[in-house]
């Protein structure tokens, strides 16, 4: 039992806040669920043993609210907050605050998160731990005239990426300078409007190039890692179908790039779970740091399956002031574990949201198959927020059972009264590239669009 905390405030919703009161409880804290007014009959408002509404639905009233959520903390004696992801979750300011209040903030330092939230300085601070970079603008620009004269270095085609960005928001493409000139300030004004800064960097575009991230954890002395995941299938880059671990890297590219992974962990001295994201270049075998998200991640629950570690009570554990509970001799990699993502998006209208409420709900059940959601029958998904509704996870001897699982688990979910992904992922389960891992981010927006020209919807 973890003794620092004795009360834990979710600042978050959704699947990940039913997920963390889970962790919790197995570790005997009690929870409270901050929540909007919109989700007072969450799933995670039932399982809690609190709730503390801080506002409107509207996440700038509510989740994102710093000042609710330290009244929130303030009126309900919770003495730690679990950001989950997304909202304020690697918002260094709110981790501030958070301990500027006397409480436990389940997270890296502040300091840290800034770090590694600028991702210019996050590329400098891997090159300084010996962790090989895509090549790029050695900083952040302001204007075209630089832009041009780093293009000269880096090469085109080239992407101009926001240095506070993420979610695939101020990232464009240049095939050449021409297009630089006219890219630059667009990319500018979009990284602006999504973060408050305008500053960007430019990297080498690779065209074939995976997507390929390291689960680490950290005590604020030593790291370990849990291994690689492959996230390459993306929509807008935004991920849809992960797994762990990746088909196609060798047991000596494992180990360098997990090598690598730990190395950057603890030389900031990182407390708590972490991503580090690379690019893995399918033509040459290299593999390059993009970035490192300090939270853990909606696709966290392959790494625990092939690992056997709950990753949100080490996480609970280490703000607790534990130190880590295992080494990496400890951790073994076993079998293979496969995500699947169900949003409330209609594949026929584009994706369009299509929140509502679920009418019929079955989920699977069997050998190696881990559903997470805070779905309910009978319960409204709401219209403000992210349209994520549950995961389907699978874990399987191998990669090819978890395959033969995941179609079991599809085929086994029943949800009704709205709009999602679940089909698609049925039909993406039977596409031979898939079975045969080959694939790079492109290939699923490839597929989709072959899927629309072919009258598929």
């Amino acid at each position: 039992m973890t003794q620092a905390i004795h009360k834990l405030l979710i600042a978050n919703r959704g699947e990940i806040a039913v997920r963390i009161i889970r962790a919790a409880k197995a570790l005997g804290i009690p929870t409270v669920a901050a929540c909007s007014e919109a989700d007072v009959d969450s799933q995670a408002a039932r399982m809690a043993d609190e709730i503390h509404v801080l506002g409107p639905a509207r996440a700038d009233k509510s989740y994102l609210n710093v000042e609710a959520l330290l009244g929130a903390l303030k009126a309900t004696g919770a003495n730690a907050v679990h950001p989950g992801y997304g909202f304020l979750s690697e918002n260094a300011d709110f981790a501030e605050a958070v301990l500027a209040a006397g409480a436990i903030f389940v997270g890296p330092s502040p300091e840290t998160i800034r770090r590694m939230g600028d991702k210019a300085e996050a590329r400098r601070t891997a090159q300084e731990a010996g962790v090989p970079v895509v090549p790029g603008s050695p900083g952040e620009l302001f204007d075209v005239e630089s832009a041009l004269t780093a293009a000269e270095a880096v090469g085109f085609p080239l992407l101009i990426k926001a240095s506070a960005g993420g979610g695939g928001r101020g990232i464009r493409l240049a095939e050449n300078a021409q297009q630089l000139a006219e890219e630059f300030p667009r990319s500018q004004r979009e990284a602006q409007a999504a973060f408050g800064n305008g500053a960007v960097y430019l990297e080498r575009f690779i065209s074939r190039a995976r997507h390929i991230e390291v689960q680490v954890l950290g005590d604020g002395q030593h790291a370990v890692h849990l291994f690689e995941r492959e996230c390459s299938l993306q929509r807008r880059r935004q991920k849809i179908f992960e797994e762990a671990p990746s088909p196609v890297l060798s047991q000596q590219q494992r180990e360098t790039l997990c090598a690598s992974a730990v190395r950057l962990t603890e030389s900031l001295g990182y407390k708590g779970a972490g991503t580090l994201e690379y690019l893995y270049d399918d033509a040459t075998g290299e593999f390059f740091f993009i970035e490192m998200n300090t939270r853990i991640q909606v696709e966290h629950p392959v790494s625990e399956l092939i690992t056997g570690i709950d990753l949100v009570q080490a996480m609970l554990r280490i703000a607790g002031g534990e130190p880590l509970g295992f080494k990496q001799s400890d951790i073994r990699l076993n079998g293979a574990a496969l995500q699947m993502r169900l949003n409330a998006e209609d594949p026929a209208r584009d994706f369009f949201p299509s929140p509502g409420l679920v009418e019929e709900l079955i989920w699977p059940q069997g050998e190696g198959i881990r559903v997470d959601t805070h779905l309910y029958q009978g319960y409204r998904v709401p219209p403000y927020y992210d349209s994520l509704l549950a995961k389907l996870i699978v874990h399987g001897a191998d990669r090819a059972e978890a395959l033969a699982r995941a179609r079991v688990a599809v085929r086994r979910t029943t949800l009704t009264g709205m709009a999602s992904t679940l089909a698609l992922h049925g039909e993406l389960l039977e596409q031979p590239w898939l079975h045969s891992a080959d694939f790079h981010t492109g290939t699923l927006e490839t597929w989709l669009a072959e899927r629309r020209s072919g009258g598929q919807v």
